[in-house]
């Protein structure tokens, strides 16, 4: 009986890891037709940032997501890791993005004015 319910946690671990990545995945995917990378370099440190901050903040976001909307008692536990996952993922994705464009224009601008 022990052992059913050890294979039962297992699963729900496996599931929601499956789903928290899956989100992640997703959210960086997306990103790609909002804010397209101009290096590859810039691409991959982007996609890792944004499946890294989907695994570790995709439960924490979903659950915020679902408790502002008013869903939070109809969506169970992988569908508010997945929402969360990727909406995470977007969002670093977006900001990283943005940041290193920014730096980008500001060397620019100082190599102009001849800083550098």
């Amino acid at each position: 009986m022990a052992r059913a319910a050890e294979d039962i946690i297992m699963n729900d671990t496996v599931l929601l890891w499956t789903a928290r990545a899956g989100g992640a995945a997703a959210g960086s995917a997306i990103s790609l037709a909002y804010l397209l990378p101009v290096t590859r370099r810039e691409a991959a440190i982007r996609l890792g940032i944004g499946v890294a901050s989907g695994l570790v903040f995709g439960g924490t976001v979903g659950l915020k997501i679902a408790t502002e909307l008013g869903i939070d008692d109809k969506l169970g536990p992988y569908e508010l890791v997945l929402m969360g996952s990727a909406a995470a993922s977007l969002c670093a994705w977006w900001s990283l993005g943005l940041l290193v464009r920014f730096f980008r224009a500001k060397r620019a601008v100082r190599k102009e004015q001849g800083d550098e």
